[in-house]
């Protein structure tokens, strides 16, 4: 097939599913980052396994990976195009996780390559994260802890921390996550306010034209919008200093949608009164000046990380496999 102009045009990929019958091998599948054994045995019993993680040499074992029919993908590595192209023959992208922005879309799109998500299933862990990362941040938990792990209790009590209950609690992002959150705020009697950027005319809590005006109405502000280019540095120094001295910031959706730079400025200066981190950029090597803050608190992107959510996101990230490969429905399809 050609172009108007005369040059080749590539073929469309046929991204139809393809079913494994019992006499065909198994489907070859390129696994990104170790697994849970739960999840890493079933998928063994279904396919012949490339383990990414592994490699010594990732090049050399893509080069082997010309047959590879599906990947399993860690929610924070993904699939760049680059990936997509050292896979010629690959049909589905199973990520392990609800967050796609480091899935190149567009691409997998060109190439007829599917994709799916675990959301839902992880959704309540999240929020339970975010309020516990409120809590720990403004009434100073961590510090408590090491206050009396380190024999200062005798010598003295701890400054007052600022209370939770009660407190102003802006959302930015009102998707599942956000809702959770809320619902969980609203048990401490909490008043909550949001930000998203597509109106929610049945949500019961205050909408803010701006990110800057819910920051400057709010005791403590929790990010739970999507990532990607859309949403970077959507916290940024103007967010930070309607935020104020008195205020939080609480991040459980990606270290992208915070300027970095501008978040450690502010706590160095103590612009604002603190920030609970469970996401950064170029994680799990943070910015060294973060562990010099006493104001922040910080956690290893574990939101999810519960032993019944992780077994439920593998599940459905294998469901989603298995109805591929047996030609029915995606469950929950992304492309």
């Amino acid at each position: 097939m050609t172009s108007d102009n005369g040059t080749a045009r590539p073929k469309p990929k046929d991204d139809r599913p393809h079913q494994a019958g019992p006499s065909l091998e198994k489907p070859e599948l390129l696994v990104g980052s170790n697994l849970p054994d739960w999840d890493m045995e079933p998928l063994a019993e279904q396919f012949r396994i490339h383990k990414l993680w592994e490699a010594p040499d990732k090049a050399a074992l893509l080069a082997k990976c010309a047959g590879v029919r599906a990947l399993a993908a860690p929610g924070h590595r993904g699939a760049d195009a680059a990936l997509m192209d050292a896979l010629p023959a690959l049909e589905i992208i199973a990520n392990y996780g609800v967050g796609v922005d480091a899935i190149d879309l567009e691409a997998a799109r060109a190439r007829g390559i599917r994709v799916t998500n675990t959301p839902d299933v992880l959704t309540d862990d999240v929020a339970d994260i975010a309020i516990a990362l409120a809590l720990s941040v403004m009434r100073e938990i961590p510090r408590g802890d090491a206050h009396v792990r380190g024999g200062g209790w005798a010598k003295g009590n701890l400054p007052l921390a600022r209370r939770f209950h009660g407190c102003k609690f802006g959302i930015v992002g009102l998707g599942r996550i956000g809702i959770a959150t809320a619902r969980r705020a609203a048990a401490f009697d909490c008043s909550i306010g949001y930000f998203n950027r597509s109106p929610q005319p049945a949500s019961p809590y205050q909408a803010f034209p701006t990110i800057r005006d819910l920051a400057a109405w709010s005791d403590v502000l929790v990010v739970t919008v999507a990532g990607g280019a859309g949403t970077r540095a959507l916290i940024d120094a103007a967010v930070l200093q309607a935020l104020g001295p008195r205020g939080f910031l609480v991040n459980v959706s990606r270290g992208t949608t915070v300027d970095e730079a501008a978040l450690l400025d502010a706590l160095e200066r103590q612009a604002i009164g603190g920030a609970a981190l469970d996401v950064f950029l170029n994680e799990p090597h943070i910015d060294e000046r973060f562990k010099a803050l006493p104001n922040a608190v910080l956690f290893p992107h574990h939101g999810s990380a519960t032993v019944e959510t992780r077994r439920a996101m593998g599940q459905l990230m294998r469901d989603n496999l298995t109805a591929h490969f047996a030609g029915k429905p995606l469950l929950t399809p992304v492309v």
